[in-house]
């Protein structure tokens, strides 16, 4: 048989073991299990309060949901923490919804479509038309989905999400409204259609136009014009530049400086772009398989290389303006996909601010362009040895007058907040340290010298990925924290920020609503206690928090357990662990969540993990560095530590059945498992993994292993140790995934099949990203897992 008749072969039988029927009580459990999990959705209350604040600023008012279909109105008195509970808002004397009305909206031209799915909330729609119409969710994908049909003078109040979008339609199928959900009181009064969209404005793009209305910026043919306008504009177009190319355009964003008397802008070299070629083998509408192109930049391609251009106008008819390209020494290599570069001006117009990301992400500066002599300076400079997590610790914050500089940096081995003389003249100022991370800036007060933020590990003894509500002053004095309670919290502050409403919770505790003062962080009442009675009669298993020492015997990992209902602990009990180690973040839940997808798992008699070992985020640069050129590594030496630990602290847990599943990088993770560590897991199932870095998105892949591409990427690869594989492994992916290059999994199909192994592989048409999230794709993950490490029951 010639090698493409094997590669077929095999495909096509690993494809039939994909989709071959279960045992019947295998699928109805499997179907039981989720639709008990997709059944608890509802089934907490009391869990989310949104204040709205009234005029006086000192009273405010929520509606909470209480049982099925009922909800409660509190009223609540801030300075004593008095509350009014009431069934209806009316009889709280509160003012009715403001109203929306379709006649008074202005339709797009593209419908806008669902993003997210965030807390819930409600719209009440009323229809004064003369007939009924008809109310559309449209979905993330833009597609409407009919829900309810209004009749004439009827009012309907629609349950829904934050973030969802909802269409109003006349009989004919006419739009009469659009209305995103969102966290006020929303009431749309349906009496008219909305005025239809614009028309298409023929202008390329709109003009850079200088601060003081004399001048214009245009692009023309690779190059850039200053065109005079303004009432008194006179004369003809300034051609500032004319040796731009196709290949080296000069292009904006331009900034111009406040006093009008220069601007900066980009020279670009262009490369050529990637693309992959995606099949959709059974496209609506037609029969034949349908290709397009989409331009994805990978691991070591070549990027455009921006150069600033500083044009300064001079009051010189024959001369008037100069152009001169900034000198490179301080910016030699940006790591840029597009070639663009943000400026910033200071207030005073001497400098233009820019930020330079060197590619290979182990030197970070905020640079200073001196708008008389062109020449540039550093003002932030950040090095490592290994790598700079530019996407998630380069805030900055420019202080009024543009004299200061607020900035998260991990110098010292931890993420936290710095003051900088933007002129250099003195020291960078430390405003906050210790054993913790600064996570998020929630919001800087310039008058009263105060920042506010979200820290983990700042509360003792505490798991280090809660979030507590932090303040500091900007000399560094005054550190608060003003949050309490063991879980991770989340606050909304009052208008005038003298109160806040803080929302905790940990995965084994429900939601707890507080009101405090914003100065001190003292209690003034505690508003709600989340009422979970009903998810846990459902047979619903709450996590239980683990932690024990990783690889070096002495840093703590943190993770969760969920058991199966009815949980015998003399019974033995195969191991299933979720697995995502990507480096961008930490991925264990710490807030209370129904995690339907664990449950689900779980229900079929499995103990199910997930932890955060070394190499991922928020710990530290020495806990995060782990995974720098070493990616193959995932934490696997951490979390095979906890589970060993959690087996022996915890009766119940089979560690000789162990298996594992991830998507993305966590499929990736998942076969690694059956490469690295076979001699602990023995089951994985691998979505959408990108199995050779190489293979997968440039910003996510270089910036954990680095440029030029070395040996690093060959030892992460999946691909480059198929003929590792020990176990039983299943393949998914979705032929149109855009994230990851599908190409990704079939190479890995290839390399597995020439070396004689035995595998499942599943490719789903017309589904992209997170194929196992699909129905058929949650179906199939349970069943892998019943057939090949079966739970006593089926045993």
């Amino acid at each position: 048989m010639s090698r493409s008749s094997l590669l077929f072969s095999t495909l096509f039988l690993s494809a039939l073991c994909a989709v071959r029927a279960t045992p019947l009580d295998s699928s109805v459990r499997i179907e039981n299990a989720l639709s008990w999990a997709d059944s608890t959705r509802d089934s907490v209350y009391r869990d989310e309060v949104r204040p709205h604040w009234l005029p006086d600023g000192e009273r405010f008012w929520y509606e909470v949901s209480i049982a099925p279909g009922k909800r409660e109105y509190v009223l609540v008195n801030a300075t004593d923490g008095a509350l009014r509970r009431a069934d209806t808002s009316p009889e709280l004397g509160l003012p009715p919804a403001p109203e929306t009305r379709t006649s008074e909206m202005k339709l797009s031209r593209r419908t806008p479509r669902s993003h997210g799915t965030g807390p819930a909330t409600a719209i009440e729609f009323t229809n004064t038309t003369a007939g009924p119409v008809r109310l559309f969710w449209v979905d993330h994908a833009g597609d409407r989905q009919p829900y309810d049909t209004i009749a004439a003078g009827a009012r309907l109040r629609r349950e829904t999400y934050e973030g969802h979008v909802w269409l109003v339609a006349d009989a004919s199928g006419q739009t009469l409204g659009v209305l995103e959900a969102n966290d006020t009181r929303q009431h749309l009064l349906v009496e008219g259609p909305a005025a239809p969209p614009p028309p298409r404005d023929s202008a390329s793009r709109p003009p850079d136009r200088s601060p003081d209305g004399r001048w214009e910026l245009r692009w023309v043919d690779n190059n850039v014009v200053l065109h005079p306008t303004g009432p008194d504009a006179s004369g003809a177009d300034l051609r500032v530049t004319s040796d731009g190319t196709a290949e080296r355009p000069y292009v904006g964003p331009a900034a111009w400086a406040p006093d009008a008397r220069a601007f900066v802008l980009t020279r670009l070299t262009r490369v050529p772009v990637r693309q992959i070629t995606l099949v959709d083998s059974s496209p609506s509408g037609q029969l034949p398989p349908r290709t397009r192109q989409l331009d994805y930049i990978k691991p070591g391609d070549p990027l455009p290389d921006p150069t600033p251009i500083l044009v300064k106008l001079t009051a010189d008819p024959a001369t008037p303006f100069t152009v001169r390209a900034i000198d490179r020494d301080l910016c030699p290599t940006f790591f840029t996909t597009d070639g663009r570069l943000n400026y910033r001006w200071s207030a005073d117009g001497r400098e233009v601010y820019f930020d330079y990301n060197q590619r290979g992400h182990q030197l970070y500066r905020i640079l200073a362009l001196d708008a008389a002599s062109a020449a540039v300076r550093t003002v932030v400079e950040e090095t490592s040895r290994t790598f700079i997590d530019y996407t998630n610790k380069t805030w900055r914050e420019w202080l009024p007058g543009d004299r200061q500089l607020l900035w998260i940096s991990e110098r010292d081995g931890h993420a936290h907040l710095w003051l900088y003389d933007v002129a250099g003249q003195a020291a960078p100022r430390q405003l906050t340290r210790g054993e913790w991370v600064v996570r998020k800036v929630e919001t800087v007060d310039a008058t009263r010298g105060q920042i506010w933020f979200y820290a983990g590990g700042v509360r003792p003894g505490e798991d280090p990925y809660y979030l507590h509500l932090c303040r500091v002053n900007f000399d560094g004095s005054g550190f608060i924290r003003l949050t309490e309670g063991e879980g991770t919290h989340h606050v909304v502050w009052s208008p005038d920020r003298r109160w806040f409403v803080d929302t905790w919770s940990r995965v084994d505790l429900p939601p707890v609503t507080e009101l405090r003062r914003g100065d001190t962080g003292a209690l003034i009442a505690t508003l709600e206690r989340a009422d979970a009675s009903a998810l846990f009669a459902t047979g619903w298993s709450a996590p239980e928090r683990f932690s024990a020492p990783g690889r070096d015997g002495h840093s703590p990992i943190y993770g969760v357990i969920i058991r199966p209902p009815g949980f015998d602990p003399t019974r033995h009990y195969p191991v299933v662990e979720e697995v995502y180690a990507g480096p961008q973040d930490a991925f264990a839940p710490k807030a209370f969540s129904l995690l339907p997808r664990q449950q689900a798992m779980a229900r079929l008699g499995y103990v199910v993990v997930q932890a955060d070992g070394m190499g991922t985020n928020h710990r530290g640069r020495a806990f995060h560095s782990v995974a720098w050129k070493n990616l193959q590594d995932a934490g696997f030496p951490d979390r095979i530590a906890w589970l060993r630990a959690a087996a022996a602290a915890r009766p119940g847990l089979d560690l000789s059945r162990v298996g594992i599943y991830g998507g993305s990088a966590g499929g990736q993770s998942a076969m690694r498992a059956l490469l690295d560590h076979s001699d602990f897991y023995s089951v994985a199932f691998a979505d959408c993994g990108c199995h050779d870095n190489r293979m997968d998105k440039i910003w996510w892949n270089e910036q954990w292993l680095g440029w030029p591409l070395d040996g690093s990427y060959v030892a992460a690869s999946n691909l480059e140790d198929a003929a590792k594989l020990r176990g039983r492994l299943f393949l998914m992916v979705g032929e149109q995934d855009t994230n990851v290059d599908p190409a990704s999994t079939l190479q890995v199909v290839e390399r597995l099949v020439r070396a004689g192994k035995d595998f499942e592989f599943l490719r789903l048409p017309g589904v992209g990203h997170s194929a196992a999230e699909s129905a058929p794709g949650k179906r199939r993950r349970l069943d892998f897992f019943i057939r090949n490490l079966p739970p006593e029951i089926n045993r």
